[in-house]
């Protein structure tokens, strides 16, 4: 990369629009397929969905093409210029989407009205958009079910329909979208069964977790995707838990007697006698178990049998603890502490917040479990427990010091529990005693981005390409930015990379440990990870949103950069006061040499890798109102994602497309 700078520092629509629009639904031969007739459905989208007139559109140009959120195709002499994309992500667009506006953008290529609140079904002229390669309607109140219209978009490659209140069933109609890449369902009310013969060749991405009415064997041509994809269903085989057998085999049919007659059957009291020594026979397993068990809980808690046998509370086996190298934070196995060996307390139970697990356990269940030391940090320890037969897989944090009463964790532990996105760690349960304090998450990912970017060194390091790291800060982006907005409007208040947990594909990522400060009750940020932590910030108890937009800006330096922040390492790794060293660096003009050497060369991306140090920089001022919001630091990595994805794509040898609403 050459040597670089980078400077840190409408009128209302009348009645006719909506008749011209609802002429277009009824009579679309009727509409001018150009650049008149695109802002004319625009005008009236807007009409419908924007009540309080937030979007930013000067009506009074005569083209649309310079509207935020609007993108136009190159006008040549043989194609006339058109509306190719509509990206309004995060606009309180509110409303139903009425025919003739969506569906009138016939060249529209991309559609992003994600996190908004529009209502009502998906148009169904939506069908007329034949070039649309991308739709995402993530995180909006869409019902009914996906309209036929849309099994037509023959060129679509990615499809967000999670989170919204659609139904029906997972139709095979989607074996017509031959170039789908990405089929995104999850968190919605689809029912049924998911379609045998559902087959999508190019398929990578999929997920219908969390439609809790999807129900028999998941498709053979679905079976590689992870189980995390069908989480929160009542789906089975695949990666899942086997289908139980609903039809019993039949009982082999009697044989007949070595004389060929028939036996004699027996008497009453041939019955009775073997009710009888059966019976005895149970009575004495029984009191050999209790002999047995109340033997080990007197020795576990070091007085006699029987006073043991007045407590009513088992003691525990402690877990089985093995060392995992997944992360720079991973403790050596001599020095491995036991999950439990005092969890008995007084009737304490583990507490599942919302629905139980598919596959039921209970405390002890999961104290015998086998586990992996992950990491240690300042709350505690993290495990990785996997339940006898291999499922469910979960990540279990041992909390050090907790300094609230059990009803107050109780109600925290519960808020963070609801907290439901596909960006964030799942909290399913919690565990409270005298002795001991446990969250249990799902398990996901296959480790934090700090071991990526300093576990492996630069060779590690070569793995991640540009577009690889900017879809990990989407991905993180969008977490944080739904624990700001769409979850309990709070903070994350401990945001650095050992708490992103990346996928195994190294192309999304999830945000782990929200709310861990609050739940402990814990006073003062810790001088480890203190590289992260905005200047503001004097407890850990009330980090405000603006001091999680600094910390999420370190992040994306250090993504940038492949350099650590300040005791973000332990001690005596080497670390940097990211903020200012990447200042003093582009003031000298030097600003390529803030990139990571396995980054720094990267064709064709080298504006996407400069805007996105921009934000950056941005995210890291010392003054809190000059720092932008999670949703605008979301919208503008998504937008540099796209660019970055649209370049790539537009580089290969096929010619093909692919952008990432």
């Amino acid at each position: 990369m050459a040597r670089q700078r980078l400077p840190i520092g409408g009128a209302r629509v009348a009645v006719p629009f909506v008749v011209a629009a609802l002429l277009a639904a009824a009579l679309p031969g009727l509409v001018a397929q150009d650049l008149a007739g695109d802002r004319l459905a625009l005008l009236a989208l807007r009409d419908a969905l924007d009540s309080g007139r937030l979007l930013p559109w000067n009506t009074t140009e005569p083209s649309p093409c310079g509207w935020h959120g609007v993108v136009c195709s190159n006008q040549t002499q043989a194609v006339p210029q058109r509306v190719v994309e509509l990206r309004l992500p995060g606009k309180r667009l509110i409303g139903t989407i009425p025919l003739g506006t969506v569906g009138n953008l016939t060249a529209l290529q991309a559609l992003s009205l994600r996190h908004n609140g529009i209502t009502g079904g998906i148009p169904a002229d939506i069908g007329n958009c034949g070039q649309l390669t991308v739709v995402n309607l993530t995180r909006n109140q869409f019902t009914g079910a996906v309209p036929e219209g849309f099994f037509s978009l023959a060129v679509l490659r990615k499809v967000d329909l999670s989170q919204n209140r659609l139904t029906g069933g997972v139709s095979e109609e989607f074996n017509r979208l031959k170039q789908l890449d990405t089929l995104l369902l999850d968190s919605n009310d689809f029912a049924g069964a998911l379609p045998p013969g559902l087959y999508l060749p190019s398929l990578s991405r999929f997920n219908v977790s969390f439609n809790a009415q999807l129900t028999g064997p998941v498709p053979a041509s679905l079976a590689r995707m992870p189980a995390s994809a069908f989480q929160g269903t009542a789906l089975c085989d695949g990666p899942l838990p086997t289908c139980p057998n609903s039809t019993p085999p039949a009982p082999p049919p009697a044989s007949p007697s070595a004389g060929g007659g028939k036996k004699k059957p027996l008497s009453r009291w041939a019955i009775v006698g073997i009710i009888a020594g059966a019976a005895f026979v149970l009575l004495l397993i029984v009191g050999l178990v209790a002999s047995l068990r109340r033997r080990q809980a007197a020795a576990a808690a070091g007085r006699p049998a029987d006073a043991a046998a007045a407590n009513v509370h088992e003691a525990t086996a402690p877990i089985t603890v093995t060392l995992a190298r997944t992360d720079r934070d991973a403790v050596k196995q001599s020095h491995a502490p036991p999950l439990a060996p005092a969890m008995i307390g007084e009737g304490k139970k583990l507490v599942f917040l919302g629905s139980a697990p598919e596959r039921p356990y209970d405390l002890e269940t999961l104290l015998r479990a086998s586990a992996e030391v992950l990491g240690k940090g300042q709350h505690g320890t993290t495990y990785r427990a996997t339940l006898d037969g291999g499922e469910p897989v979960l990540a279990v944090k041992r909390l050090r010091e907790v300094h609230l009463y059990e009803n107050e964790f109780r109600n925290k532990a519960t808020a963070l529990g609801a907290l439901h996105h596909h960006n964030l760690t799942h909290l399913r349960a919690y565990f409270y005693s005298k002795e001991e304090k446990l969250l249990v998450y799902d398990f996901v990912g296959a480790g934090s981005l700090s071991a990526l970017l300093h576990d492996g060194g630069a060779e590690g390091r070569a793995r991640l390409d540009f577009t690889a790291r900017a879809r990990i800060a989407l991905a993180a982006a969008r977490g944080v930015a739904f624990i700001h907005q769409g979850g309990a409007k709070s903070s994350h208040g401990n945001i650095k990379s050992s708490n992103i947990v990346v996928t195994a594909t190294r192309d999304g990522a999830y945000v782990s440990d929200y709310g861990i400060a609050q739940l402990t009750g814990a006073a003062a940020p810790p001088r480890r990870g203190a590289g992260y932590h905005a200047p503001e910030v004097t407890d850990a108890r009330s980090v405000p949103q603006s001091a999680d937009v600094y910390s999420f800006g370190v992040v994306v330096l250090e993504l940038l950069s492949g350099r650590a922040p300040l005791h973000a390492l332990p001690e005596g790794a080497d670390g940097v006061d990211l903020p200012r060293w990447v200042r003093s660096v582009v003031q000298e003009e030097w600003t390529s040499e803030v990139f990571d050497a396995a980054v720094a060369n990267e064709p064709r991306v080298e504006g996407e890798m400069m805007r996105l140090l921009q934000l950056g920089i941005e995210c890291t001022e010392q003054r809190t109102d000059r720092r932008p919001t999670m949703a605008q630091v979301e919208a503008r990595i998504e937008r540099i994602v796209e660019d970055a994805c649209r370049k790539a794509d537009f580089s290969s040898t096929d010619g093909s497309r692919s952008v990432s609403a």
